[in-house]
């Protein structure tokens, strides 16, 4: 039997160690277009900032343990080119002397991840703009900033890897400039909760420009400024664009996979694609959402490790089924944790939810307690059956709360059932009257079926 895994970052190198350890007789191989595998990718901010010294730390295992402990053929620097279904075969092509290669196989697993967008009219290639997606990203980025005397960054994009990015040109004593085409940062956060972020960000000197994107840089080898749809020019060292990530599936495509309505791959709870035999899996493909049961585009490196697992443990002759996500996620921007789980406001809406919401400003821990910080934390839930839909927070403790509500929206909890959980309790963690059971307790006032 014979398996090929196309992607070796984190969904392809689990997918493969799922398979071997199913079906140890089984033929494993690996193709990965760049030269490193198996690798946090939610690490490149702070190599960048200097954090983590070298590339290589931010792998999860070096290629000779896949190779030599687990008997996985790994190739690197090796494009798929074509997949041939009815034949049963890809073609490759080794970027290092540009030959090309027939593989077989009798079971595939796409792990093609997702590229960095890029806005219209942006395609110019000058030195000093950067995207950030693969650990070359990173070293070509840190190589520059050590190189330069750089003081002027600009940020392209407010999501959560531009927002991230402001930490590390924090850091690293840069005049940071943010320019989201949107109304507001972090759209994926309802408008109050990412106000509060904004305004954080602006008490430590960070630019925002929202409602706008830019248009073209200006400089001719070398970028020494952005112009934005207004016509506004502003002057930077470094451009750095993150527009958010989009899958990887053209080579999917051309193959005739089905993809679904985000443009990810369209699979099963199996990783089963359209196709029979061909499985995939991470940044590459759409997720049932646990709420709305249906098919939704979040990559992020948790979502990719399970499914990876999934596909290979599957494609090995298992019976695995992934049950969806919450949309599970958390950042820090310049020491502020920001959170999120479940349905925005926006998203309740439109799901048909008849929705409502509560927003408290509380302690993160005793107020006696040296330390203690505000923080901000809103729910959202059905305003007749009291269900709990999603959650915000924004402040130091989100890491630690956040969770607690990702457990409830999988547990189908009510804000009721919220509010009696027996949650822990200590001065130095938290207030007698936890954030999240004054959240739930306020909630159950607003609920018409109480």
């Amino acid at each position: 039997m014979k398996l090929i895994v196309i992607g070796g970052v984190a969904a392809g190198m689990s997918a493969a160690s799922k398979a071997r350890r199913i079906m140890p007789e089984m033929e494993i191989s690996v193709f990965e277009k760049t030269g490193y595998v198996s690798y946090g990718s939610c690490g490149l901010p702070y190599f960048i900032a200097g954090l983590i010294k070298e590339p290589e730390d931010l792998l999860a295992y070096p290629i000779d343990f896949f190779r030599k402990k687990r008997n996985i053929d790994v190739k690197i620097h090796h494009l798929v080119e074509k997949i041939e279904h009815k034949k049963k075969h890809i073609q490759v092509k080794d970027l290092s002397n540009n030959k090309t290669t027939i593989y077989t196989y009798d079971k595939l697993v796409i792990a093609t991840g997702a590229h960095a967008g890029v806005p219209r009219g942006l395609n110019e290639k000058k030195e000093g703009v950067f995207m950030l997606r693969t650990v070359e990203d990173g070293i070509l980025l840190r190589s520059f900033i050590k190189k330069n005397h750089l003081r002027k960054v600009v940020i392209v994009g407010a999501g959560n890897i531009g927002i991230e990015m402001v930490d590390v040109f924090h850091l690293l004593n840069m005049e940071i400039t943010v320019v989201e085409k949107l109304p507001q940062v972090l759209p994926n956060l309802d408008g109050d909760m990412a106000t509060l972020v904004e305004e954080h960000l602006k008490n430590y000197g960070v630019h925002i420009i929202k409602s706008t994107g830019v248009k073209t840089f200006t400089g001719e080898k070398i970028v020494t400024g952005v112009i934005l749809e207004d016509e506004t020019e502003l002057k930077t060292d470094l451009v750095l664009i993150a527009t958010g990530a989009f899958p990887s599936v053209s080579l999917a495509k051309d193959a005739g996979i089905e993809v679904g309505g985000f443009g990810g791959i369209k699979v099963n709870g199996k990783m089963e694609t359209s196709l029979n035999d061909i499985y995939a899996a991470g940044d590459c493909i759409e997720v049932k959402h646990i709420i709305t049961n249906k098919g939704t585009y979040l990559p992020l490196g948790t979502t990719a490790n399970k499914t990876g697992r999934i596909a290979g443990e599957n494609a090995a002759g298992g019976n695995a089924v992934f049950t969806g996500i919450a949309g599970t996620n958390i950042l820090k921007t310049i020491d502020m944790e920001i959170a999120k789980t479940g349905l925005n406001t926006k998203e309740a809406e439109m799901e048909g939810y008849n929705s409502d919401s509560v927003l408290i400003k509380s302690l993160n821990r005793a107020h006696y307690y040296p330390g203690h910080k505000f923080i901000w934390l809103k729910i959202i839930f059905d305003k007749k059956t009291g269900k709990l839909l999603g959650a915000q927070i924004v402040g130091e403790g989100a890491s630690q709360r956040i969770d607690i509500f990702t457990a409830a929206i999988y547990g189908k909890f009510t804000v009721k059932d919220l509010s009696r959980l027996d949650i822990s309790y200590a001065p130095p963690f938290a207030p007698v009257w936890d954030p999240v059971l004054i959240a739930a307790n306020n909630a159950i006032k607003k609920i018409i079926n109480k």
